[in-house]
């Protein structure tokens, strides 16, 4: 091949020494034939508008500007140019925005974005020309790690501490624009760990279909949990890599593609029925065990009310009316008005004259303490029905029996409410006004519940005689 070889002179002229350098272009000879520098890798370099539309609603007026690149015939690589651009303010011809535009909500100027793409082509430009020197044609993998580094996107990318600091970065911002609770934050701590204790190094770019199904099989065969457990594990994992890909910390895309095949069953609902809930209400608790007391009640407000657990713990006095509840819930912050009935005002008179910390209605410990009394009182009070559960780990059919009490929680006090309400006869529209759901999706589960409590309530007439 060709390479300059300097040669360097000095030449003395009135005693001035003046440098003469002479460039000449040699062959290099390798393996005893001529050899000519001019290796060109083909490259089509591409700015365009990610138009992010769907066959409903047609096209949006703007799109996420992206960078293709295709090179050798057959490898493609993109990236995120990190702006949006108005459709109607971007020219094709150019691959630029039209001059004196501007863009998106933060009103971008065609300026600013043109500065960016320019920048972007002149980098591509330049690792080619590297690599051409070098002779080299670099895997995708390696040109995007190459495109990164210049870019300064490298501690963004491909390493294992760049993935759990953007997973930080996730949580944090989606927990503060969606008013993540406690729980919610544990939750996502928990899908670390998992993530960690699977494969501490893990990286945006190793995460393929392989690599994906590789986690699902640690979830099932080490960590031993349920197909349904599993399924919401990789939605959860799902959400944050869409969320990095959007915010262009991960160009692998494997993700959108990958959907396990996960066999489950329908989650059971656990709830009382009326005569258990009456059960439990008239139970005698004995003296040595007073302190169930109060969980009770608290339980049998959320049965009367439909409240969850975070909602009756947050409950104020100054939220209680005379005839009814006016809260704003803190999973949804639905405000929602709750009618009172003469169970869930008796409660509350109950405990009116009493004060407790930050004016709260109740005396509500904590929901890991209550689930472990409830389950105590439960038992005491001998709601013991037994309970069938199918579930599925991997393509394993589990079959279980379980006494009920040891499957109550707070939350099986909404679940009360809601599926007597609906098995009273109460319209399933006005009992979403109470409970805070918003569609009758959602609803399913227990408007198949009452229709079988009221199919086997039916069932009542056939034992009585008309002779």
């Amino acid at each position: 091949m060709l390479r300059p070889l300097l040669f360097l002179f000095f030449i003395n002229i009135n005693n001035f020494k003046l440098l003469l350098v002479v460039s000449f272009l040699v062959p290099i000879f390798a393996n005893q034939g001529l050899i000519y520098f001019d290796m060109k890798i083909k490259r089509k370099i591409l700015f365009f508008i990610d138009k992010e539309g769907n066959k409903n609603k047609g096209y949006n007026i703007d799109g996420k500007l992206r960078l293709r690149i295709r090179y050798a015939q057959n490898i493609v690589v993109n990236f995120n140019v990190g702006y949006r651009a108005e459709i109607a303010k971007w020219s094709i011809e150019t691959q630029r925005c039209k001059t004196g535009t501007t863009h998106g909500k933060r009103k971008h100027t065609a300026y600013d974005i043109n500065n960016e793409i320019q920048r972007l082509e002149n980098i591509a430009e330049t690792l080619f020309k590297e690599y051409e020197f070098k002779e080299i044609v670099p895997s995708a993998e390696e040109f995007i790690e190459a495109f990164n580094t210049a870019t300064g996107k490298e501690q963004k990318t491909n390493s294992g501490t760049g993935f759990f600091s953007v997973f930080d970065m996730f949580v944090k911002e989606c927990g503060s624009q969606n008013n993540w609770t406690k729980a919610t934050f544990e939750k996502f701590a928990a899908i670390k760990n998992h993530l960690i204790s699977f494969d501490n190094n893990i990286s945006f770019k190793l995460l393929n279909d392989n690599k994906l199904n590789d986690y699902v099989n640690y979830l099932r065969y080490v960590k031993n949990m349920r197909n349904s457990t599993i399924g919401k594990l990789t939605s959860f994992l799902k959400w944050f890599l869409r969320w990095s890909h959007k915010k262009g910390y991960n160009d692998n895309t494997a993700f959108m593609t990958f959907n396990p095949k996960l066999k489950n069953t329908p989650k059971k609902v656990i709830f009382l029925t009326w005569d258990e809930l009456i059960t439990l209400r008239k139970f005698q608790i004995p003296s040595e065990k007073q302190y169930l007391e109060r969980v009770r009640d608290v339980f049998l407000f959320c049965c009367f009310t439909g409240l969850r657990y975070s909602d009756v713990y947050n409950l104020k006095k100054s939220n209680i009316k005379s005839d009814r509840i006016e809260i704003t819930t803190v999973k949804t912050n639905d405000s929602l008005v709750i009618e009172l009935n003469n169970y869930s005002m008796e409660i509350l008179e109950k405990y009116s004259n009493l004060n407790y910390t930050n004016d709260k209605a109740l005396p509500v410990i904590t929901n890991q303490k209550m689930n472990e009394y409830l389950k105590e009182l439960a038992e005491l009070a001998g709601i013991i029905e037994p309970v069938s559960e199918t579930y599925y780990r991997g393509n394993e059919r589990i079959d279980t029996v379980t006494p009920k009490y040891k499957l109550l929680g707070t939350h099986a006090g909404r679940r009360t409410f809601i599926c007597n309400a609906i098995a009273l006869g109460i319209p399933v529209q006005v009992v979403m006004k109470w409970s805070g759901h918003s569609d009758y999706k959602s609803m399913k589960p227990y408007i198949d519940v009452a229709d079988t409590i009221k199919k086997a309530e039916m069932e009542k007439f056939n034992l009585k005689s008309l002779s």
